[in-house]
């Protein structure tokens, strides 16, 4: 049974084995209760898009982390697979990356493409209280704007009304 993801409802919990930064680790949803989380899916490691959005998001790990906002990746492949890929190809990045093997994660977020077995570009904000706050879904052949990413946790963040293409200095709605 699946569930529909909406914004303005708890996020779905989730926990999965995890590579970052040369490790292997285990990640929930619940070890980052009190911080933003931006939780990114990508389809498949070893392809041309996604490298492209990895080394975004690791280009602006610094920013999210100045936010309070923790960055996740996560795919359907193993972590056997994001270790190999990320030790030859993107060793800039630290951030913790789920492998979703079973489908679990992309599933109870509505981004798994189950007659292929692999998660569309969805990208989800998730407030310190594990409430969804924001999501994006690209098809697969178009990458996402990490500023835009990080744009939109500024605006969540200012607890305003925020006109379109507000940025941090401009005038909130009252």
């Amino acid at each position: 049974m699946s569930t529909t993801v909406k914004v303005g409802t708890l996020a779905p919990e989730f926990k999965a084995q995890a590579y970052a930064a040369g490790q292997f680790t285990e990640v929930s949803l619940k070890d980052y209760q009190g911080k933003w989380v931006c939780l990114f899916f990508y389809p498949l490691d070893f392809t041309f898009v996604c490298p492209t959005e990895i080394r975004a998001f690791a280009a602006k790990e610094a920013e999210f982390k100045e936010l309070g906002c923790q960055v996740l990746g996560c795919s359907t492949d193993s972590a056997y697979s994001h270790k190999a890929w990320f030790e030859r190809d993107l060793k800039e990045v630290k951030y913790p990356v789920l492998a979703d093997t079973a489908h679990h994660v992309s599933r109870s977020y509505g981004v798994l493409m189950e007659d292929k077995g692999i998660a569309l570009r969805g990208t989800f904000l998730i407030d310190p209280q594990g409430t969804l706050q924001w999501m994006s879904v690209n098809a697969l052949d178009v990458g996402r704007s990490v500023d835009e990413v990080v744009r939109t946790l500024q605006a969540l963040k200012t607890g305003e009304k925020c006109p379109v293409d507000w940025k941090p200095g401009k005038a909130t709605l009252k």
